[in-house]
C-alpha cells in the first residue's frame, strides 16, 4: 500500500453550475531546458484565473515518467542559481499519469506500484509548457493529436520546423524572408575524421566569429561563440553534448530583437519589439546572461515608427510562413544598413517572470492574465486533427 499523497480528485461544480475548462498545465521534460520549462509553469500556474479555470499540473521528469505535481508555483523558481525540477516537486517517485489511448476519451489515469489506479477525470485542454526536443519539437502534439487533446499552440509539423534551427532557415528562405549565412555539421560527416576538414572550410568562409549552435535546442544552451579556428572542434563538440546536428551561424553585428506573434480570431498579430541588453562580461546572450545574470531586454524596444513596424510585420510573415498556431516569439538582428534578419523562431516562449513573451503583451495592452486567457480560449475552439 502506497503511503505517498493521493493525488488531487476533480471536485464536481454544484448542481446547475456549468463545469469549469479543466486545463492540464504540462512542464518539465527531458530536454536540457527542464528547469526552465519548470520555471514557466510556476509564473503561469500563478497568474492563471483559478475562479475560470480548473488547473492540473503534470509534470514530465527527466526520465520521461508523467508525474503528479505539487501546485507550488514558489518551489518552481530559479532561486540564486537553483535550477527546479519535476523530481523535486512530484507527489511520488513513482506514480504515473496516463493519458488516454483513444480520442473518444480525454479522460486521466494515475497509477501507483501497489495502489489501485485512480481516475483523474477529463481534460478539456492541454498548455504544454515544454521548451526543446521531447517536448516543443512536434512529438508532444503529435500525442495529443492522436490522444484528441486540444492543446495550445503549433501543431506537429510547425513545432518541428520551428525546433530545427536549420530547417527553420531553409522554409523561411523558401518565403523569401532573410536569414543569415549559416553551415550545418551533421552527425556522420562529424564522425568521419576525413570528412572534418571540410567542415572547417565551409566555416572558413562564413568569416569568425561564428556561433556554433545545437541545431535543435533552445535557452542559448551549448552555443559557443568561436572568434578562432583553433577554437572551432571543442565548440562542435560541446553542441554535440546537447544534439548530434549542430549549425554553425555567420555572426552578424546588428541589435538583437525580439517580437511576440499571438494568435487572434481574425488571425495574427505581433506586439511591440523587445531589445536584448547583455550585461557586462557576456560576449552574447547565453544561457547564464539570460537566466542567471543582471542582462535584460528593453521594452519597447527604442526603434523608429517605420522599423517598429516593419519588424511587427516580418514577425507575422515568419509566424505565417511556418504555419504556425496559438503563439511565437520571432528573434531577429537589426544590421546597421537598416535591414532585418530573422534569427530564429520559438513556438513556445518562456514565460518566466523575466520572460520577453509576456512582457511584450503587456506593454502592448494584453496582461499576462488575459494573454494565458487567450491562448487557453484559442486552443478550446480549434480542434485536432487536419485543420
Amino acid at each position: 500500500m502506497s503511503t505517498e499523497p493521493s493525488p488531487p480528485v476533480p471536485v464536481p461544480a454544484a448542481a446547475g453550475a456549468p463545469r469549469k475548462p479543466r486545463v492540464a498545465i504540462v512542464f518539465g521534460g527531458r530536454s536540457s531546458e527542464h528547469a526552465i520549462s519548470v520555471s514557466t509553469a510556476g509564473s503561469v500556474l500563478r497568474a492563471i484565473d483559478r475562479a475560470a479555470y480548473e488547473v492540473l499540473p503534470i509534470g514530465i521528469a527527466t526520465d520521461g515518467r508523467w508525474a503528479l505535481t505539487a501546485d507550488e508555483p514558489a518551489r518552481m523558481a530559479i532561486t540564486d542559481g537553483r535550477l527546479p525540477s519535476v523530481d523535486e516537486l512530484a507527489e511520488s517517485a513513482d506514480g504515473q499519469v496516463n493519458l488516454p489511448a483513444s480520442p473518444t476519451d480525454r479522460g486521466l489515469v494515475y497509477t501507483e506500484p501497489g495502489a489501485v489506479p485512480k481516475a483523474l477525470g477529463e481534460v478539456d485542454v492541454v498548455l504544454p509548457l515544454l521548451h526543446g526536443p521531447w517536448g516543443e519539437d512536434g512529438t508532444v502534439q503529435g500525442l495529443l493529436e492522436l490522444s484528441g487533446v486540444p492543446y495550445v499552440g503549433s501543431g506537429v509539423l510547425s513545432s518541428a520546423v520551428g525546433m530545427d534551427k536549420e530547417y527553420t532557415k531553409r522554409v523561411l528562405a523558401s518565403f523569401g524572408l532573410p536569414v543569415g549565412p549559416y553551415t550545418v555539421v551533421r552527425p556522420r560527416e562529424w564522425a568521419d575524421e576525413a570528412a572534418r576538414p571540410a567542415v572547417r572550410a565551409r566555416v572558413a568562409e562564413l568569416g569568425f566569429p561564428v556561433f556554433v549552435k545545437p541545431a535543435r535546442a533552445g535557452s542559448s544552451i551549448g552555443i559557443t561563440r568561436v572568434t578562432e579556428p583553433q577554437n572551432l572542434d571543442a565548440a562542435i563538440e560541446e553542441a554535440r553534448r546537447h544534439d548530434p546536428k549542430v549549425i554553425i551561424e555567420a555572426g552578424l553585428v546588428g541589435r538583437e530583437l525580439e517580437c511576440g506573434v499571438l494568435e487572434f480570431e481574425e488571425g495574427p498579430r505581433a506586439s511591440l519589439p523587445a531589445e536584448v541588453l547583455v550585461g557586462e562580461g557576456f560576449d552574447f546572450y547565453d544561457f547564464e546572461a539570460k537566466y542567471i545574470d543582471s542582462s535584460d531586454v528593453r521594452i519597447p524596444a527604442a526603434l523608429t515608427e517605420d522599423e517598429t513596424a516593419r519588424l511587427r510585420a516580418l514577425a507575422v510573415e515568419v509566424f505565417e510562413a511556418l504555419a504556425c498556431e496559438g503563439l511565437a516569439r520571432v528573434d531577429v538582428f537589426l544590421l546597421a544598413d537598416g535591414s532585418f534578419v530573422v534569427n530564429e523562431i520559438n513556438t513556445m516562449p518562456g514565460f518566466t517572470p523575466i520572460s520577453a513573451f509576456p512582457r511584450m503583451w503587456e506593454a502592448t495592452g494584453i496582461p499576462y492574465p488575459e494573454l494565458i486567457d487567450r491562448l487557453i480560449q484559442s486552443a478550446l475552439r480549434r480542434s485536432t486533427g487536419l485543420r
